[in-house]
This record gives C-alpha cells, structure tokens and sequence, in this order.
C-alpha cells in the first residue's frame, strides 16, 4: 500500500515576528496607560482622605479638650485638686499629660453594682494622656481618661478611650499672667511651687502626621505633619475666687421679705372709712371691732418670710 503526500499550499497564513512585536508594544502600552489612571486615581482618593482628616482630626481632638476645661469644676475644691499639668518626654517627642475635674456630662457609660444598668455621671474626672504607639516607634497615641464621679484620688483610675494614633507632640504650655512678656511654665500643679488653682490661660500645640489611606499601594508616599493650636483662657473671677476662699459662693437658701399688706379703706361694703371695724384695716366689718385680717399672725411671725 503506498502512501500519498499531500502538498502544503504555496500561501499559507501566519504572523511574522514583527507584527507580534508590535502587538506586544500595544498592548504594554495600554497596561501603562489604565496603570496611570488608577494610581492618580489612589493619589487623588488619599488627597481627599487626607484633606478630611486634617479638617476634623485635629480640630474635633482640640475642641473636645476645650469643652472639657470649659466645665471645669472650682466649687467646693481644694486649690491642688483643681487641675494637675505635667511636661512629659516620650520616645523624643512632646507628650504632656492633662487632668482635670469637670462638670461635662461621662460620654462613657459605667456599670453600676455587676447588674445590666448603665450611668452617666454629671461631674466627671477627665484627662488626656499619650504613650508610644505599639506599631510605630515614631508616633505616640492619645487617649481620653474618664473617671466616674468625683473622689478623693481625681487626677488617677479610670477608664481610656482612644483619639489619635499619629501623634507627633502634644505640648502644653501655661500661662500665670496674661500679656505678650509672659514666660511660660512647663508644668502647673502637683509638686510644682506657686501653681495652685487655675492658669491666666494655656496654650496646648498638637503635631498630627497625616498618612495615605492605603500607604503600601503607592510608591510616594504623602506624609505631612500638621501642627493646631488652641489658646484657653480662664475667667479672672474663677481664679480669684479659687485664691481667695472666703470669695466663694455658698450655697444657701436665700431670704425672702415678708409681704406688705394694705387695708382697703371701706372693704366692710358701706364705703365709710371711718365706720364701724374700720380700726384695724377693715378687716372683719363691724363685728370684728379688733380689725385684725384672718391669719395676719402668720405674717407677723414670719411664717412665709424665709423662716422655712
């Protein structure tokens, strides 16, 4: 049996070497090209992100201090119980601590006696404390303590909510006079001399480093750090009053004059002022000859004028 060969065509189809190169060239192209537009997508996402954070971090952190030392609490308190400031160094950076007792509603809820009710306190110990961020060296995290009520020990204990965990400085400085001359203290209360009571003011600095959404994604990376400053003065009438102790409001019941009560010339109905019973004010007519108003000893003795 034999076998027949069957010719190859004279023209048959294929791709060369040059047009497989330029197909390879388009394509890279292409890649390149969406490549670009989702990274300046990424970068714009973060610039973004970073633009809101720089806008509310920092901010909501100050301002949520500044509501706390607005209600801070003076009455009935010790001079050195009043507000404690410490200079503090953390891993190279500013880390100053902060505490207070104040009048700001507890935003956290504590459990009362191991059952299922939960408080708020009106009264509060409050502080604001940093220590090194355990996933970076070079940042520190703030935290917010809270202590329920008031006691004996109010600048310790509590519980910590966390704020910020890019901190770069948390500087705090106090002010025992007003005025552009003023020099600066590095701490106030405690074991420091001549600081008791309030400050003129406080100037509190926090560094915050804003960092990319997603930092492994991109090659450059934006970190910036931002600085924000907040100045708190304290009213000079609370701080006097805090020197001065016997300058403090006492609570009290206040004391109210007795009324003064008027006869009415006539008030027996036959418009006589001189008429019968008419002696004492026209109390009873002319059959109370003595003139006196019903009940008239209670006010004499003072029964409805403070003497409760």
């Amino acid at each position: 049996m034999k076998l027949r060969s069957h010719d190859r065509p004279a023209n048959q189809g294929g791709f060369t070497l040059i047009e497989v190169m330029l197909t390879l060239v388009i394509m890279a192209g292409i890649l390149i090209t969406i490549s670009q537009i989702l990274t300046a997508a990424r970068r714009s996402r973060d610039t973004i992100h970073n633009m809101q954070e720089r806008q509310l971090a920092g901010p909501a952190i100050l301002d949520m201090i500044e509501r706390d030392l607005r209600g801070i609490l003076t009455f009935n308190r010790f001079s050195t119980d009043v507000i404690l400031i410490r200079d503090r160094i953390l891993a190279g950076l500013d880390a100053d601590s902060l505490d207070f007792t104040t009048s700001t509603d507890s935003l956290i809820l504590f459990r009362q006696h191991e059952g299922d009710v939960f408080r708020r306190a009106d009264f509060n110990e409050v502080g604001y404390r940093l220590r090194r961020n355990p996933n970076s060296d070079d940042f520190l995290e703030i935290y917010r303590r809270e202590d329920f009520g008031i006691d004996d020990e109010p600048f310790r204990g509590g519980a910590y909510s966390l704020l910020h965990d890019r901190i770069k400085g948390f500087d705090i400085q106090v002010y025992d006079e007003d005025g552009i001359d003023a020099e600066p203290l590095e701490a106030w209360g405690g074991d420091s001399e001549g600081t008791e009571g309030l400050p003129t003011r406080i100037e509190i600095l926090l560094t915050i480093e804003l960092a990319p959404r997603i930092s492994t994604e991109q090659l450059v990376r934006d970190t910036r750090s931002v600085e924000y400053k907040r100045v708190i003065r304290f009213p000079e009438l609370v701080r006097r009053t805090i020197q001065d102790p016997d300058a403090q409001p006492i609570a009290a019941i206040p004391e109210v004059a007795p009324p003064v009560i008027e006869a009415t010339p006539g008030s027996d109905g036959s418009g006589d002022p001189d008429g019968a019973g008419g002696e004492g004010g026209g109390g009873g007519g002319g059959g109370r000859g003595e003139g006196t108003l019903p009940g008239s000893d209670s006010f004499e003795s003072g029964g409805l004028g403070g003497g409760v």
